[in-house]
């Protein structure tokens, strides 16, 4: 069409938005549009610039290799989000490649794991998305119209403008801005922004239509491979109408998209538990029903009224209805009222404009959820903010369809500034671990994974009595919960409460007989407690559930050296090693064993062998410096105690044996000086003192005989 016509139908649409008038906002230009949603969106999230590595950030970021440039690129198109090889059993199915590579991307520019620039990427993805929105919404309110240079006609630009603010400031997305794996959700959402617009755009262009069909396409499939959701821009599209050769193709490519996506992940959906989402597990069929649309309603409710707001939604936090006498009831009745009073507008209005509208707001706040509403395949999760940020776009516009006529905009919508320091406070709340879990405790006070977490958080930072506290109640909400008592357990060991800690870790291997740390945390207090065949069971059950498990030998090589089972030690060790070739305490104490059992040869060559792979651990230097004292290599020995002090200058021990050494050498002033060192830096030093005095009296001799 000719420009003049585009002229024309941005007039009439003018005409028919007649709600835009009401909105007493500024009428801007649309770079000063979007320039103002941005900074909104920048204002809302940037104190979350600096903020730590937090909750998932752990598995999906710090702990995964593919972020590594020593791991081949290739991995990332055949692991999962969390680094799991997508045909291990223990994947969780979720494909999202180019989500990870821009993570890699981070930690290249960034040299390592800073957590500022992914926060930071994370912030600008946010204010982009938001900017862009006001294009959607002008789509979504006033029809497709573009300028001579083929910019969207904004036909209710205060509108748009508007519902963009309510995007940009909204706190239920802090989960996906402050929260670094939240960068899916951006994304994903980027992307499906692209494509829809791109979309929207064939239908005005006569020219290279099929192009631009396959251009959107590609971005639906960007969109994908960012999260699992953005398939849903097809449906989004396909709403719009158009012709049968244009819903041919968009549906023949988002069938093959998902057919792909079927085969990447195994032809088989992921396993989840019931811990991860118990309305799924329930037996009736009904009861099922029932707790999806509670879920449903509570999602509602955080997009409406997001004050209550938390990092984790599992395990008790979410009590399931079981009887229609249940209050809650209430909600799900609400929630369809509502929907079905929004559908009653959207299908009956006079006005063709707001049918229209109302039609694709519900579109762009219902589709992208369906994924996670459970009635596809089973999610893993009861609720979770991050699946709320494109829907929240959906839900931002229909807020601003309301009758303007009787009410003023002010008395609608909800309070901009009391939202955006929502907003702020709950992105502040993210910046650590500490600050995220405790405040989760007054949202959800029956979830035990908060209490857990929080109990973690205290441990971390060596506050165990306190983390007692949190661990026991959340055992006590969660009577199975295996890594709470795993972790108690843990804690009741370094306490010596042993008896209390073997229970614990007795019953998380009941519960989950494959949990193989727990395994080993058991041998170690049945160890301790003298139980020696129970604990070596222990350590062969944890070995069996996990292969590869440097530590859980090494804790057997301990238990074999208790017995004197020396070669049995030896060999434990031994594959600690090879399993981990830098177990330093693995080394060390194959030296020291056959140190002590007069293999000293053998202990010089493990030594070496040792120092090969770790070359700078003083506690290794100290123990083959030993060795060769013994073996009258003086000079050599000389050498690693010194360079052992160079790195660990305050060793009492590194000092007193230097001493010996320049005892028996001869080098009695140098002994002298070392033994001083060790028995000022620590007096209760054993056998130190002893040889000190030995020393002196040796000096006093050699004075008293010298003319």
């Amino acid at each position: 069409p000719h420009v003049s016509g585009h002229t024309q139908q941005c007039t009439m649409a003018l005409t028919e938005v007649y709600w835009d008038h009401h909105i007493p906002l500024p009428k801007l230009a649309p770079v000063q549009a979007k320039v103002t949603v941005a900074l909104v969106a920048l204002l809302c999230f940037i104190n979350s610039y600096d903020g730590e590595f937090v909750f998932d950030d752990s598995e999906a970021i710090v702990n995964n290799k593919d972020l590594r440039p020593a791991t081949p690129l290739n991995n990332i198109w055949s692991n999962d989000f969390w680094g799991t090889n997508l045909s291990s059993n223990s994947s969780h199915k979720s494909y999202r490649p180019l989500t990870v590579l821009t993570f890699r991307l981070n930690y290249l520019v960034a040299g390592g794991l800073h957590p500022v620039g992914f926060h930071v990427l994370n912030i600008i993805l946010h204010a982009v998305i938001s900017a862009l929105m006001i294009d959607v919404f002008a789509i979504l309110i006033g029809g497709l119209a573009y300028d001579e240079k083929g910019r969207i006609l904004n036909h209710a630009p205060k509108t748009s403008l508007l519902a963009a603010v309510f995007f940009a400031a909204h706190p239920v997305h802090t989960e996906s801005v402050a929260g670094i794996v939240g960068r899916a959700d951006l994304l994903c959402a980027l992307f499906f922004q692209l494509s829809f617009l791109t979309y929207c755009k064939a239908f005005n262009k006569g020219r290279y239509l099929t192009r631009v069909l396959l251009f959107s396409l590609l971005l639906c499939a960007a969109a994908m491979l960012c999260k699992e959701q953005g398939i849903t821009v097809l449906v989004s599209e396909l709403v719009r109408m158009g012709l049968l050769t244009r819903l041919g193709l968009m549906g023949l490519g988002g069938l093959l998209m998902l057919y792909a996506r079927w085969r990447i992940m195994g032809t088989g959906p992921p396993a989840f538990t019931e811990v991860d989402n118990p309305a799924s597990f329930a037996e009736n069929i009904i009861l099922r029903i029932v707790n999806y649309n509670y879920y449903y309603s509570l999602n509602a409710w955080l997009l409406l009224c997001p004050w209550w707001l938390c990092f984790d939604w599992s395990m008790g936090c979410v009590p399931l209805i079981k009887s229609a006498t249940d209050w809650r009831m209430v909600w799900l009745l609400l929630l369809w009222c509502i929907l079905v009073g929004l559908i009653s507008q959207a299908l009956c209005s006079q006005d063709s404009q707001r049918r229209r509208t109302l039609t694709l707001g519900l579109v762009l706040l219902v589709v992208p959820f369906l994924p996670a509403c459970n009635i596809f395949f089973r999610v893993g999760f009861v609720i979770a903010e991050r699946v709320l940020y494109l829907s929240s776009a959906g839900y931002c516009l229909l807020v601003c369809l309301n009758d303007t006529k009787k009410i003023t905009i002010q008395q609608r919508t909800p309070n901009t500034e009391a939202v955006s320091m929502r907003c702020a406070l709950r992105s502040h709340q993210w910046r650590s671990e500490q600050s995220l879990f405790t405040s989760a405790l007054s949202v959800c006070p029956l979830n035990a994974k908060v209490h857990y977490n929080v109990g973690k958080n205290l441990a971390d930072r060596g506050n165990t009595t306190a983390a007692i506290t949190y661990y026991r109640e959340a055992v006590r909400l969660h009577p199975t919960y295996v890594h709470a008592m795993n972790n108690l357990g843990n804690i009741l060991k370094e306490k010596n409460e042993l008896v209390e800690a073997e229970q614990l870790l007795s019953k998380a291997v009941s519960i989950q007989p494959d949990f193989a740390a727990a395994w080993m945390n058991l041998g170690i207090v049945q160890n301790s407690l003298q139980k020696f065949e129970e604990a070596e069971k222990s350590y062969w059950n944890a070995i069996r559930f996990r292969r590869k498990y440097p530590d859980c030998y090494y804790n057997l090589g301990r238990l074999y050296a208790d017995q004197n089972r020396h070669l049995d030690a030896l060999n434990a060790w031994r594959n600690a090693t090879v399993l981990k070739p830098d177990h330093s305490l693995a080394w060390n104490n194959m030296v020291i064993l056959l140190d002590n059992t007069g293999n000293l040869g053998q202990a010089e060559l493990i030594g070496r062998e040792a120092l090969r792979v770790l070359p700078n651990d003083h506690t290794i230097m100290f123990s083959l410096a030993n060795v060769l004292g013994k073996l009258q290599k003086y000079e050599e020995s000389e050498g690693f105690f010194l360079h052992a002090l160079r790195i660990n200058p305050n060793a009492a021990s590194c000092h007193g044996n230097l001493a010996v050494l320049y005892h028996r050498w001869g080098k009695l002033e140098l002994a002298k000086k070392h033994y001083e060192l060790s028995l000022k830096l620590d007096p209760e030093a054993p056998g130190t003192r002893d040889n000190y005095n030995m020393l002196r009296r040796k000096l006093d001799q050699l004075k008293r005989s010298t003319p």
